[in-house]
Formats: C-alpha cells, sequence, structure tokens
C-alpha cells in the first residue's frame, strides 16, 4: 500500500536546496574547528603533552555545545514566532561571526591567556549559531518536503552537515598536499579555513535572505503568540520531548565518534600521519553523504522506525569489536572498511531522525521542540563524546570509551522499540 506523493515543483526544490545549501555552510564552518585542532591546539595551549593539548582543544570544543541548548531554545522559539526563515538567516550570520573571530585570535605566546579565552568565546557564538541550525533547518526541510517524500528530502540535512565535514577536510587536504608545508599549517595556515568559512557564511545569509517560508508556518500565523515557540506550550509534549531525548542518545554519540573523533583516533591511538587519517576519513565521510537518501527514501516506504530498530540493535552489538580491531590494525583498506561498517550503521539514525523529530510536533512548537531537546541531548553526550574518549585514553582505559558508546545506544533501542513510527502518525500530515 503506497501512501500519497506530492508533486515535486520548482518552489519546492529551491526552497530545498537553499535551505540544504546554507545548512552545509553552517556546518563546515563548526567542524573546521575539529578537523584542524590537531593543527591549532599547540597556539592556543602551548605544551609537549599531545594528548593534553588535544584534551584542552576537545574541552572548548564541548563548552560549544552547551551553547547550543541555548541556540535550540532561542531561535526555535523564533522560528515559530518569526518565521523559519528569518531565524535560519540570523543564526547564519553568528556563525560567520564566530568564524572570523578564530581566524584572527593571536596565539597564547602573543597575548597570554586571552587567546584561548578569546577562542573559547568563538566557539560559544557558534554553538548558539549551530545549536539554532539544527532545529529550524530539520523543521523547514521536512514541512518544505511534500508527503511522501519526507524521508528522501529531510535526510540531505545530513547530506549537507556531513558535506560540511568533508568542504573542511577536503580543505585540510590541499593544504597539507598542495599549498602548504606542515610547519605553515602548524604556524599559520590553520588560519585558512576559518576566513573561508566567514565568507561561505556571508553567501549563505544571501540565500536564505531570498528563500521562501514554509507553508506550514504561513497556515499557523493566526495561532496565539503565547502558544507558539514557547517552552510553556512545549511542556504540553512531555511524551514527544521525551521521545527526541531518547532517540538522540545513542545516535548522537555514535556520530561523533565515528566523524568528528574519528579522525583524532587514527592519529592518536591508530599512529596513522595526519594526512593519511584525513584521506580516510574523506574518503569515508563521502560516501556516508551519499548514502543517506538511499535510507530517506526507504524509510518513506517501510517507515522510520525499522531504520532506528536497525541502528539500535547493529550499534550495540558491534560497537565494542568495531573500535577494538580499529586501534590494532594497521592495514589501511581494512581500516577503511571497518570505518565504512560503523557509518553504514549509523546511516539507520543520521539519515531520518531530523524527520522523525519534526513529525513529533505540532507546527507552532515544531522548530522549538525538534531543536530543544536535541541541543540538550547532544550538549550532554555528542559534545562531550571526543572528551570523553580522549579522558579514557589518558585515564589508560580506553576501552572503557567503548562500552559507554554501547550502553548509550543500547538505551536508545530501548527508545525504538517502543516509539510509534512516525511515519504513520506525523503531524505534519495532520496538518495542525
Amino acid at each position: 500500500m503506497h501512501s500519497e506523493v506530492a508533486p515535486v515543483s520548482l518552489h519546492r526544490l529551491r526552497a530545498i536546496v537553499s535551505g540544504s545549501i546554507g545548512n552545509l555552510v553552517e556546518w563546515y564552518d563548526w567542524y573546521a574547528y575539529a578537523a584542524f585542532s590537531l593543527y591549532f591546539a599547540p597556539v592556543f595551549f602551548p605544551g609537549k603533552d599531545a594528548t593534553a593539548n588535544l584534551l584542552n582543544t576537545a574541552g572548548i570544543f564541548a563548552v560549544g555545545f552547551l551553547m547550543r541548548p541555548i541556540g535550540g531554545w532561542l531561535f526555535g522559539s523564533l522560528a515559530d514566532r518569526r518565521g523559519r526563515k528569518w531565524a535560519m538567516t540570523v543564526s547564519v550570520l553568528i556563525m560567520s561571526f564566530g568564524s572570523l573571530m578564530i581566524a584572527v585570535t593571536p596565539s597564547y605566546n602573543s597575548i597570554g591567556i586571552a587567546a584561548p579565552i578569546l577562542l573559547l568565546l568563538a566557539r560559544l557564538l557558534q554553538g548558539l549559531s549551530v545549536g539554532g541550525e539544527y532545529g529550524t533547518a530539520a523543521t523547514y526541510l521536512s514541512e518544505m518536503a511534500g508527503k511522501g517524500r519526507r524521508g528522501f528530502y529531510s535526510s540531505f540535512q545530513y547530506v549537507t552537515l556531513i558535506g560540511g565535514q568533508l568542504t573542511a577536510l577536503a580543505i585540510q587536504l590541499l593544504l597539507q598536499n598542495i599549498f602548504l608545508t606542515d610547519e605553515q599549517m602548524h604556524s599559520w595556515g590553520w588560519r585558512i579555513p576559518f576566513f573561508i568559512g566567514a565568507l561561505l557564511s556571508l553567501i549563505a545569509f544571501y540565500l536564505r535572505k531570498n528563500m521562501d517560508e514554509s507553508e506550514a508556518f504561513e497556515k499557523n500565523k493566526l495561532i496565539k503568540k503565547e502558544k507558539k515557540g514557547s517552552i510553556r506550550e512545549l511542556l504540553h509534549h512531555p511524551k514527544a520531548v521525551a521521545t527526541v531525548v531518547g532517540l538522540t542518545l545513542g545516535g548522537t554519540i555514535a556520530f561523533y565518534t565515528y566523524t568528528t573523533y574519528m579522525q583524532k583516533f587514527l592519529v592518536n591511538t591508530v599512529h596513522l600521519t595526519k594526512g593519511q587519517s584525513t584521506l580516510l576519513t574523506f574518503m569515508s565521510l563521502f560516501i556516508y553523504a551519499a548514502i543517506q537518501p538511499l535510507f530517506g527514501i526507504l524509510s518513506d516506504r517501510i517507515g522510520r522506525r525499522p531504520l532506528l530498530i536497525g541502528f539500535g540493535v547493529l550499534g550495540t552489538i558491534c560497537t565494542v569489536p568495531i573500535l577494538t580491531v580499529l586501534s590494532h590494525t594497521t592495514n589501511q583498506l581494512h581500516i577503511f572498511f571497518l570505518m565504512m561498517a560503523a557509518l553504514l550503521i549509523v546511516s539507520g539514525y543520521t539519515s531520518i531522525n531530523a524527520v522523525v523529530k519534526a513529525e513529533l510536533f505540532p507546527a507552532e512548537i515544531r522548530a522549538l521542540g525538534v531543536g530543544f531537546p536535541y541541543s540538550v541531548t547532544v550538549a550532554l553526550f555528542g559534545g562531550t563524546a571526543e572528551y570523553f574518549a580522549l579522558w579514557f585514553k589518558n585515564a589508560g582505559f580506553e576501552t572503557g570509551y567503548y562500552w559507554y558508546t554501547t550502553a548509550c545506544i543500547f538505551i536508545s533501542l530501548l527508545v525504538y522499540i517502543f516509539m510509534q513510527d512516525t511515519k504513520d502518525t506525523s503531524l505534519i500530515e495532520k496538518g495542525v
């Protein structure tokens, strides 16, 4: 039995493309920090211990995540009250400013403790921006997608999210292998991607300024303001909020483990060179991004819940074996296939989690409902994943992190088993 499918219009495609490209730029700016921290860690935290330096930059990476709930609340509320387009446009401007700050901040040797403080401030601004980006972009893409294709079109949020990381890695590969020496990369070359990010954000600002508002928001303009985007109204949906937290927990830890942390894991644990690590990460993430729409299409046919359960089961069973074998493997081809196996498993979550969350809430509270509880969960678990991984390694018990990740995925699996399939119960489809 096939569900009704809304026709694809030029208007709808243009809106989805504009929203997606802006999303890519936002996440490029966010991931450039993780990709280039291998180079700028000693600039802001001078010292001989590489793991300790990475711990300091990972700490600021995690603190940046603490701003994401504030961004999720602020921009989610604004998106529900003033429009998805308005909130997405402002958030990308804030991201541009944060990237520019990182690009121009002097080293610790030049200005002392002010250097890491300015780095922290820039990261807080970026956290605020990207915290607002997820909920509003997920809401906008899900609403603009049209009935019967929501899984497919909303999957492009993670295509462009991963695309942002790929862009950061591509720039890193070009700088590493063609344009700059290793010494130049450590000295000043790491600043280049942040200048690029600030420029790209201004381009995204232009695109978003000219995109259309979603029909779902326009239809709900007459709803009383106090019902739109308020925490009080959100508390009237406790089951939906708890579901967002539960389904995000394991997925966000798995995602950050196999994407942002993996590059450092390959250097710090597997002992590959930085160039080898960057290339393997780039290749695996490129394929990972390409397969997201396939999972989205599958969810439009068989439902969202089977994909989530598949991720939960395989993630619980395979995380420890994959990371254990990976830590003792030197063959780069084997490493690549292990990374792809992990990312294939995680795709059951990443490809559809945005649309699942959007389908849980009515239009007047949707952006806040998607963005705020998600951002809180990501701040507590996704943002600290890299820090915990490095902490376990520093403590001489690296495998402890593998079991921690497994336990979190198992908790989410329980949520997937007992939740309803949002494809069948979608509040977007009901037009409320």
